[in-house]
């Protein structure tokens, strides 16, 4: 199908990412879709959004033509655009316009595998669905007709969809709900064998399956296309300590990440959440890498990974093969002097056994065995030593808890600035 993406540049107010990188973006994500053939891509500015279009009368009239012109079926607009709005372009430009939720939902319709990742997906869909229902089509105002004399008018077609949304909605939650159990049963026993859990998280295309397969000898789908890898992979590995890992990779994140889907793959994200250490893989040779590093650091929030928490994660600086030497350098410099940042090529090899040295040192961190006894006004600090998992035992007086804990020295050193 013959595709043009548009992103629209809202020019009144101040964006975080450039125009034209985020459109870049927008393209990579379209062309991750299969049976699409882009035509063309350019950045149009909107002074004042409009309700119903988004865009200006004359712009879409513009648009319209070129749309004609051109021979487009499918327009991506890489943004938000509400259910009217949707519609009332549609009937415009005479195409099939996907927003940037509906094409990121497309994307990961395609690529899921598992029964599990289908089932997330699905979920995603319908909730979307759902929101687009609002008089998006004509057909759904019309009234189906009510058994019996005294009943009335009957449900309207809008209403029945609805409901069978609601449904279907409701059926996959439930599947869901057993493979949640299934994920928790097998994480439980996972803790019985006590080896330490990595988790690799990042933005799409950072490069965490390439390390992955890097690290493990796994042969996991790794290629130069956002979110090649949607289905979360685990691997055990030794390090050189002799110390036994499991090697988590999940799904890359993106910016504006529906959250449909940061709620549909909570499941799968779980892994994220349990994990003993985190390793944020950056694509440092994009241009936008910190803004990057700021959505993953905002969906790892949402997720339930606070600032804390997030303190204690390893960052990987990946791709420095695509740095010039003085850059390289410079880069070199700066994470020698901070324990908790790596820089690395995972295509070539090189750091990877700088990464694999600092991930045995954290990991083989010494601990100490502790008792503690807080009062009961002292309950942020008990829910911290929970949120650390160094809680060992923990009896109640009349005064307060008494606890049994074991932590790192890092951990103790954290409670005391905390509290």
């Amino acid at each position: 199908m013959r595709t043009r993406v548009l992103h629209p540049h809202l020019t009144g107010t101040q964006t975080r990412r450039a125009p034209g990188r985020a459109l870049d973006e927008a393209v990579s994500l379209t062309e991750a879709l299969d049976e699409l053939e882009l035509v063309d891509a350019f950045v149009v500015p909107v002074p004042r959004p409009r309700p119903g279009t988004l865009f200006g009368p004359g712009k879409v009239d513009e648009l319209a033509e070129s749309c004609k012109a051109e021979d487009i079926g499918l327009v991506i607009v890489d943004g938000p655009l509400s259910p009217v709005q949707q519609r009332n372009l549609e009937r415009a430009w005479k195409v099939k316009i996907l927003d940037r939720t509906g094409l990121i939902l497309e994307i990961f319709g395609e690529r899921a595998q598992t029964r599990e990742g289908v089932l997330q997906v699905d979920l995603a869909h319908l909730e979307y669905q759902k929101t687009r229902l609002v008089r998006s089509w004509t057909h759904l105002e019309r009234q189906r007709g009510a058994l019996g004399f005294v009943g009335g008018p009957g449900e309207t077609q809008i209403e029945s969809d609805r409901r069978a949304l609601n449904e279907r909605i409701v059926q996959i939650r439930k599947q869901l709900a057993k493979v949640v159990k299934t994920r928790t049963l097998h994480r439980a026993g996972r803790k019985k064998v006590p080896f330490p859990v990595i988790a690799l998280v990042g933005y799409t295309n950072a490069g965490k399956s390439t390390l992955f397969n890097r690290l493990t000898g796994a042969g996991a789908l790794a290629e130069d296309m956002l979110f090649a890898t949607l289905d979360p992979t685990m691997r055990g590995i030794t390090l050189p300590g002799g110390r036994r890992v499991i090697l988590s990779d999940t799904v890359g994140f993106i910016s504006d990440l529906p959250t449909q889907l940061v709620a549909a793959f909570r499941a799968t994200l779980e892994e994220v959440l349990d994990a003993d250490l985190i390793l944020h893989v950056r694509d440092i040779a994009h241009p936008e890498s910190e803004e990057q590093a700021e959505d993953v650091y905002a969906i790892l929030n949402e997720l339930g990974i606070d600032e804390a928490r997030q303190e204690t994660i390893v960052e990987v600086l990946n791709k420095v093969d695509l740095l010039d030497d003085e850059a390289r350098a410079r880069l070199g410099r700066q994470s020698d002097r901070q324990a908790r940042r790596v820089t690395l090529s995972a295509v070539t090899g090189e750091g990877i056994d700088r990464l694999v040295a600092a991930i045995d040192e954290v990991l083989g961190e010494p601990v100490t065995e502790d008792r503690l006894h807080l009062e009961f006004v002292q309950g942020r600090a008990r829910a911290w030593l929970h949120e650390q998992d160094v809680v060992l035992d923990e009896t109640q007086d009349e005064t307060g808890f008494a606890l049994s804990v074991q932590w790192t020295e890092r951990q103790q050193k954290k409670f005391r600035e905390l509290f």
